[in-house]
């Protein structure tokens, strides 16, 4: 009974230490998340870019060597995309809000232009109310389109101001990558003997997750704008780069992306081409195509069916960090919802092979008591 006692305890302290601890890192990351930004950035590059260090490592470089390349490489990128890319983007972008009054009245028109009297024949469906409808539908919905473009553009400038931004991510990944190897190692002998097994098992797990979805997403995000941009800039669509980027870049949250863009790029389209329509459906092949190649080549190639996560629960996550702790949120919403995950998976394992919910199910049935006559009832008719 004392063991017994001491064992439920012991579990009770650690199920204490734990959620204690989840409980003050929430509270670290509320307080803090004002400042944080950097930091996790710089945490995410590191993660992002320790595959290419240990690749660098073994063809004979050291891990300073190795990270020194790295970031060199990764600044002259995003030097590159700040002086070429970042002013097209920005000029588009206000552009894009200079002119939505205008597209918005001339996309009006041409929806309801149309004569539906043979709707109203057919369905009964009143002229007038569907003309209103689809008018408050149109107001709506590039009402809100707005407010996105306004809060995306107003967040961009908000961090390209940010000089601590550029200046402490890059210190911050230099010596994350460095030290990465170390730091793994050092938490790994933080870990109870006892559950270490377990603890690595879960890692590997969670590791595989995250790494799937940041690595592997994040680059087929990349490879999607690049795409979405080229095709729509040949169809000679306007805003086709700011369009084609933002389809890409939100391409995380699966489908979202890709029918935020085809919506998009089709109510420019309509107002651009109208009444040549063949135009239109060529800047929607734009996405059909793009969805192929994603679905059959980048999708298994870049990320697999090893990530995990569910679309519902990747939106879930994303709205309540970001809710919770601002952009900071945003950056660790994946990793963490890929460790919540794979916590219950766990969880759910271990329940369903405890006595909990197997009960007594599984114990032998108990024999039968004797007949008191002596025989055997035949179970025969």
């Amino acid at each position: 009974m004392i063991a017994v006692e001491d064992g439920s305890g012991g579990l009770r302290r650690q199920v204490f230490f734990w959620l204690a601890t989840a409980v003050l890192l929430a509270l670290f990351l509320y307080v803090f998340s004002g400042i944080l930004l950097p930091f996790v950035a710089g945490m995410v590059l590191a993660y992002f870019l320790d595959p290419v260090a240990d690749w660098l490592q073994r063809l004979g470089l050291s891990r300073l060597m190795a990270t020194v390349v790295i970031l060199i490489a990764f600044i002259v990128v995003v030097v590159l995309a700040l002086v070429i890319l970042v002013p097209v983007l920005a000029t588009q972008m206000a552009d894009f809000a200079r002119k939505l009054p205008e597209y918005l009245t001339r996309l009006q028109s041409l929806i309801t232009s149309f004569d539906p009297k043979w709707l109203e024949q057919r369905f009964g469906v009143n002229a007038a109310g569907l003309r209103d409808g689809l008018n408050s539908l149109l107001t709506s919905g590039f009402s809100l389109l707005t407010t996105v473009f306004t809060s995306i553009w107003s967040s961009g400038v908000a961090l390209v101001s940010v000089v601590s931004l550029f200046v402490v991510t890059p210190v911050v990944a230099f010596y994350m990558l460095l030290d990465w190897d170390r730091m793994v190692a050092e938490v790994d002998g933080w870990v109870p003997r006892d559950h270490v097994e377990t603890v690595r098992a879960l890692a590997r797990d969670i590791n595989t997750a995250t790494a799937g979805f940041v690595r592997g997403q994040g680059t087929l995000c990349l490879v999607l704008g690049a795409m979405y941009a080229t095709g729509l800039t040949l169809t000679g669509l306007n805003f086709a780069i700011l369009i084609g980027f933002f389809a890409g870049v939100i391409s995380f949250i699966p489908y979202v992306g890709s029918l935020t863009g085809l919506v998009l790029a089709i109510g420019v389209a309509f107002v651009q081409f109208w009444p040549d329509w063949t135009m239109v459906v060529l800047v929607a092949c734009v996405f059909f195509v793009g969805q192929f190649i994603e679905g059959n080549i980048l999708q298994p190639r870049l990320v697999g069916k090893s990530v995990g996560l569910h679309p519902v629960w990747l939106m879930f996550a994303l709205f309540a960090f970001g809710a919770l702790f601002g952009f900071v949120g945003l950056l660790i919403a994946v990793p963490a919802s890929a460790a919540i995950a794979v916590l219950v998976r766990f969880a759910i394992a271990r329940y369903l092979e405890s006595p909990l919910y197997k009960g007594h199910a599984t114990e032998p049935a108990p024999p039968l008591p004797a007949d008191r006559g002596g025989g055997h009832r035949s179970t025969r008719g």
